[in-house]
């Protein structure tokens, strides 16, 4: 996108800050973000800071609170997503690699900056309270001995008691209830939502550049029902193979979709069939699972998930689960229930896996530049779109954009699963999936046996 389109400059004054609220000055070390949390992040990396909360950890940040509690302020800068590998170690004006969207980051690496762990070896003595900050922040953001752990910390710390009994979790997954107790904790990723001080938009019109790109992004995709058969006769029992196959082939037409989606591009001709390729090799499984919690959950938590319940795993299987594998599934049935409750648009799909395909960190990429104009040009049209569509949502592309490095995340963690638990692994999360979705768009396919044959 060129310099001065009213995208990139003139729609400045109505991006916000998802750290405060306060005008956006644009996209720093990742996210959409003003001038005042940009330096406050920078400082507190650059200078080792380590704050403290005298309150819950919960703190409101808004453009008037924002400065009362550095702590929780710099736990959402890293919880949205801000990139502190970003930030020059000379501490001069300047990335030194620019990242477009939030970066994901785990609850213990959040939790180790939080406590000054990462800082620990060369950290300076006096650490806590304010330490000469400009932000001012009130005397009252002192050091608490009252302090609860934080979801993050505390759910780090009940996965290695919670997983010494993993078989039975996972018995209870799909057989007794919808979801592990302690992975609720969760939600602390999303919790910005109940903390943010944006006041709620006026309807206003789409800008005029959003629109064709988005119809653009639109006529690339295939909305089609998938043509993989995944209905089964009465009384049929699936065997670990024969499912196992059912996922192979029903990957295969998943990927095909994508490598057809991308000729279909409206910027295909702007980037090298190598760059495509380095892309697609390394998003392939994050484009088929933002595809699957999307455009595809009627078929895939409904058809798919009617064959999956069609098979009983042994007790050797389920013995042998491995934890990568509990996590993962813990991982997609939450992901799920926050794709089912945001009710993801076609359009805003269409621009979500635009801009989770265009991630200019991949490594052996030759037109990074490139890539970082067109990651941004489909960020400001996803937010445009977003917040022209649903005026009364302001937290809504904020929580959309979240869910891309969970994306990256699970699929990153899916390809330590070995081959053989993926069929246990399905099963127990579509069955507890299923039983939450209550509306979705309808798709079709044939009725077949599931047979084991290639």
């Amino acid at each position: 996108m060129k310099e001065g389109n009213p995208l990139d400059d003139d729609a400045a004054d109505q991006r916000t800050c998802l750290i405060c609220g306060d005008r956006a000055t644009g996209l720093h070390y990742g996210i959409i973000s003003c001038e005042g949390c940009k330096g406050f992040f920078k400082r507190s990396i650059c200078n080792k800071r380590v704050y403290r909360c005298s309150r819950d950890k919960n703190c409101e940040m808004s453009r008037k609170q924002r400065n009362r509690c550095q702590y929780c302020r710099l736990l959402k800068c890293l919880q949205m997503g801000m990139n502190r590998k970003a930030i020059r170690e000379d501490g001069m004006p300047g990335g030194r690699n620019k990242s477009i969207g939030p970066v994901q980051i785990t609850e213990e690496e959040i939790e180790r900056i939080m406590t000054g762990q990462e800082f620990k070896e060369d950290a300076p003595e006096h650490t806590w309270g304010n330490n000469g900050d400009s932000d001012h922040s009130s005397p009252s953001n002192g050091a608490s001995e009252g302090n609860q752990p934080s979801p993050a910390s505390t759910l780090s710390s009940n996965r290695s008691v919670e997983m010494n009994g993993y078989t039975a979790a996972l018995r209870d997954q799909y057989i007794n209830t919808s979801m592990s107790t302690h992975y609720q904790l969760l939600p602390h990723l999303f919790s910005y939502a109940a903390q943010s001080g944006l006041l709620t938009p006026q309807p206003r019109s789409l800008y005029p550049q959003s629109h064709p790109l988005v119809l653009q992004l639109m006529a690339a995709e295939d909305l089609s029902p998938l043509s993989t058969p995944m209905l089964i006769e009465d009384g049929y029992k699936v065997t670990q193979v024969e499912l196992f196959a059912l996922l192979c082939r029903l990957a295969d037409e998943l990927l095909f979709r994508q490598i057809s989606w991308i000729k279909k591009l409206p910027f295909f001709c702007e980037l090298s069939i190598e760059d495509y390729t380095c892309l697609l090799s390394s998003t392939w499984q994050e484009l088929i699972l933002l595809s699957c919690l999307t455009i595809y959950s009627a078929q895939i938590f409904g058809d798919l998930a009617d064959v999956t319940a069609k098979y009983t795993p042994s007790d050797d299987e389920l013995q042998g689960f491995s934890e990568d594998g509990m996590e993962v599934m813990e991982r997609l049935i939450y992901l799920f229930r926050k794709f089912h409750q945001l009710k993801i648009s076609n359009e805003e799909y269409a621009c979500m896996k635009a801009i989770n395909f265009l991630n200019q960190d991949i490594r052996g990429l030759s037109n990074v530049s490139q890539l970082e104009q067109l990651n941004k040009r489909y960020w400001y049209v996803c937010q445009d779109y977003t917040e022209y569509k649903y005026p009364h949502q302001p937290k809504r592309f904020p929580e959309i954009m979240m869910c891309l490095p969970e994306i990256r995340c699970i699929a990153g963690k899916l390809v330590n699963v070995p081959l053989e638990q993926l069929p246990l692994l399905f099963k127990a999360v579509l069955h507890s999936c299923k039983s939450s979705l209550t509306s979705c768009r309808t798709g079709s396919s044939p009725c077949v046996t599931v047979s084991s044959g290639n």
